[in-house]
């Protein structure tokens, strides 16, 4: 092989697959020492790529895979996603691939409470990156409604939205989640009270580096089929590792692990060994 393939020598025995910088799988690495189990006894995978946009672009082909297979078995795929710059090139990635369009409804991970159209606003760049782009409808795109001088009430009609397209209680085929180098994910902050959340789907949150954020909540996220974390940059190092050990003293510890999927470049995966293959 030449010298531009990548090796992951895993460390902890967590189970993952190897990538060369272009995207091509090299090989699979399985098991090891029996790792962290959850739920259904499954190990949390990780894939290691070369960089974001590679882990993008994989992020994308994953959800395209997972949104045909759930249209053939249920007719229709039920999207959560996160905001954030590696994710809009997922999802500009995303609008490039094979998906049954007609058949998707996107809803929102979390939601920063700003004016339409904002810059820090996710919807502004989730219709930028893939409504403009994809066939799909502004009906298949259901926003978080942060303008409401009543975020506890918008919260509420947020919820009913997703009993109304996913059942009750909801269940989504694919949650998209990120990784803050605090341990956060979707709008689950250290210290703030919608961690303790567990009789709502959609919580409203404190003051969040700058911002009030509207957000799902561990029982929506947690009842979710499969869970996708798109993971990239070094700063993510430490959190990663405490991820992949189910720490539950950070936000993203707490989500389950059983149907998760970790997808990181080099930079993140600093525990484990990266060299060239020659």
């Amino acid at each position: 092989m030449g010298a531009n393939m990548v090796r992951r020598l895993i460390k902890g025995g967590h189970e993952g697959v190897v990538y060369d910088r272009s995207g091509k799988m090299v090989k699979d690495l399985i098991r090891g020492s029996p790792g962290r189990q959850v739920g259904g006894g499954s190990f949390m995978r990780m894939e290691v790529l070369s960089n974001a946009e590679a882990v993008a672009k994989r992020a994308a082909a994953v959800i395209a895979e997972e949104a045909r297979a759930a249209v053939a078995a249920r007719g229709r795929f039920l999207m959560a996603v996160s905001g954030g710059k590696t994710p809009w090139i997922m999802l500009r990635a995303l609008a490039n691939e094979a998906v049954p369009w007609k058949q998707v409804q996107v809803v929102q991970v979390d939601e920063r409470v700003a004016p339409e159209g904002h810059a820090d606003r996710n919807l502004t760049h989730l219709r930028e990156t893939l409504l403009e782009h994809a066939p799909l409808r502004e009906e298949q795109i259901h926003a978080m409604i942060v303008e409401s001088t009543d975020l506890e009430a918008a919260a509420g009609r947020y919820a009913a939205t997703l009993e109304e397209i996913a059942g009750s209680p909801p269940v989504l085929d694919l949650v998209h989640l990120g990784l803050g180098s605090d341990g956060h994910t979707a709008s689950l902050v250290p210290g703030d009270p919608g961690l303790k959340v567990v009789d709502r789907d959609v919580a409203i949150t404190g003051v969040y580096q700058g911002r009030q954020r509207m957000t799902l909540t561990y029982p929506m996220i947690n009842r979710s089929r499969n869970i996708l974390w798109v993971v990239t940059g070094a700063e993510k190092v430490p959190m990663l590792k405490r991820l992949r050990d189910a720490d539950a003293s950070i936000p993203a510890g707490r989500i389950r692990q059983d149907p998760a999927l970790i997808l990181t470049d080099l930079a993140a995966a600093g525990e484990v060994e990266l060299k060239s293959l020659r």
